[in-house]
C-alpha cells in the first residue's frame, strides 16, 4: 500500500502535470525532440496542393497518372532520466526541496514524452546506481517513475556522477534522449558527459535553492554537508562573507555554463522558487530557435 501522503503528492504531480503538458508542453516537446526519420508510409494519387517533390516518377511513368510518396516520422524515441537524489538534493529554503522539484520537473518531461508516444525511462543515482526503470510508454509506467523518484531512500548520502553516466553508457545502446538532473555539486564528470554527449542528444537539468545563489544576513549559524556530515559555523551578518559566498556560487555556476556548453550540452538551470514550467517553455523554444539556425 502507498502511504495516503505520498498518494497525495503523486495524484497532484500527476493533475498538474497533465495539465500543463495538455495546454503547454507537449506541443513544444514534440517539435523540440524529433524521431530518427522519415518512415515510408504509402504511395497515393496527387491532389492539387501536394508538394511537386514528393511525386513518385516511377509509379506516375508507370500508370500515366501522377502519384506521391508520402512518410511518416518514426516518432518512438527512449527518453532517460538520470537523475541525483544524493543527500545533497534534501535540502530546500522556500516550498519545496530540491529533490522534489526535480521529481516535478521530471514528471512534466515524462508526460510530454508519453504524450508523443516516446517512452520513458529512469535512473536515480547517489555514490552509486540505486535504481534503474527500463524505458517504457503508459501513464501507469509514468506515475511509477514519479512514485519511484518521491518515495526514495538513498543507501547513500554522496554523489558519483561520473559512475551514473558510465552506467548509462554500457545499458543504452539506442540514441537517445537523456535529461541529467542534479544540483552538479561534484566533479570529475566531464569525460563521461562528453562521451554519452556525442551519441545521446544530452540536456543537463541543473537544480538550485535560492539559498545556495544569495546568503540572508541572519547571524551566526551552523551548517552541516548533507554528504559528509561536516558541520561548521558562520557569520552571516559579514557582508565579506556573504559576497564571497555568492562570488565563489556564481563561478561555479558560470564554469558548469561553460563546461556545458563546450560540450554542446544544453543546459537548463532550475531555481526552486521559480516557475519551472515557465522555465522550461523558455527552454524549449529558445533551444529550437538555436537548433533551426
Amino acid at each position: 500500500m502507498i502511504p495516503e501522503e505520498l498518494a497525495r503528492k503523486i495524484r497532484y504531480i500527476q493533475i498538474h502535470s497533465s495539465k500543463t503538458v495538455n495546454d503547454v508542453l507537449a506541443g513544444e516537446y514534440h517539435s523540440l525532440f524529433k524521431g530518427q526519420g522519415m518512415e515510408f508510409e504509402e504511395v497515393r494519387p496527387y491532389q492539387p496542393g501536394d508538394d511537386v517533390r514528393a511525386i513518385d516518377w516511377n509509379v506516375t511513368a508507370r500508370t500515366g497518372e501522377p502519384f506521391i510518396k508520402r512518410y511518416r516520422e518514426e516518432r518512438e524515441l527512449s527518453v532517460i532520466f538520470l537523475v541525483d537524489l544524493s543527500a545533497s538534493g534534501d535540502f530546500g529554503s522556500s516550498r519545496k526541496l530540491k529533490n522534489e522539484v526535480a521529481a516535478e520537473i521530471c514528471a512534466l518531461l515524462a508526460f510530454s514524452a508519453i504524450k508523443n508516444n516516446d517512452k520513458a525511462g529512469l535512473i536515480i543515482f547517489t555514490g552509486e546506481i540505486e535504481l534503474f526503470v527500463p524505458p517504457a510508454k503508459g501513464t501507469s509506467h509514468v506515475l511509477r517513475l514519479i512514485r519511484d523518484l518521491l518515495e526514495f531512500k538513498p543507501r547513500q548520502a554522496k554523489t558519483n556522477i561520473r559512475q551514473a553516466i558510465e552506467f548509462l553508457g554500457r545499458i543504452t545502446s539506442k540514441r537517445s534522449v537523456v535529461f541529467v538532473v542534479s544540483d552538479f555539486l561534484e566533479t570529475g564528470f566531464a569525460q563521461p558527459l562528453r562521451a554519452i554527449g556525442a551519441k545521446h542528444d544530452v540536456v543537463a537539468i541543473s537544480i538550485t535553492d535560492p539559498l545556495e545563489v544569495r546568503m540572508p544576513d541572519v547571524g551566526l549559524v551552523e551548517l552541516e554537508d548533507a554528504e559528509t556530515g561536516e558541520w561548521i559555523q558562520i557569520d552571516t551578518s559579514s557582508q565579506a562573507f556573504r559576497t564571497r559566498y555568492e562570488g565563489l556560487g556564481e563561478a561555479r555556476r558560470k564554469e558548469l555554463r561553460d563546461l556545458f556548453r563546450s560540450m554542446d550540452i544544453d543546459q537548463l538551470e532550475i531555481v526552486t522558487n521559480r516557475d519551472h514550467v515557465r522555465d522550461l517553455v523558455t527552454f524549449f523554444r529558445t533551444r529550437e530557435r538555436r537548433k533551426s539556425r
